[in-house]
């Protein structure tokens, strides 16, 4: 599915991770691949206490930015890599003004190619 999110949507995107803790939490799913992390591993990974925590998923899920799925007794976050490609594709679309000029090669979905990135990066 080919989806663009609208202006609010990006805003909302880029708000959420304009936040030290939020954007450390996002990048840790990331890394972290599609299987994402139990809500007390990324706890424990980014030092912060449950509750603080679970404020900034929450930020972070509203935004659209990761998914929750609970298992078991916990709940276990993944990032949305739909959502992030949504979100580098709008940054990168006009980049250069189509000028082949940037630090390396222009690709046609740089969302894309981070993604699968991302994805291959499982621990």
């Amino acid at each position: 599915m080919d989806f663009q999110p609208n202006l609010t949507t990006i805003v909302d995107r880029l708000a959420a991770l304009a936040q030290p803790h939020r954007l450390a939490v996002f990048r840790l799913l990331v890394v972290a691949g599609p299987d994402g992390r139990a809500a007390g591993d990324i706890a424990e990974a980014v030092g912060l206490p449950a509750s603080t925590l679970s404020f900034h998923l929450a930020h972070l899920k509203r935004a659209g930015l990761v998914t929750a799925l609970r298992a078991g007794r916990s709940l276990h976050y993944a990032a949305d890599f739909a959502a992030m490609r949504g979100l580098v594709d709008f940054l990168t679309e006009n980049c250069c003004a189509g000028a082949a000029t940037g630090p390396g090669p222009l690709m046609a979905n740089p969302g894309d190619a981070l993604c699968a990135l991302a994805e291959r990066n499982v621990a």
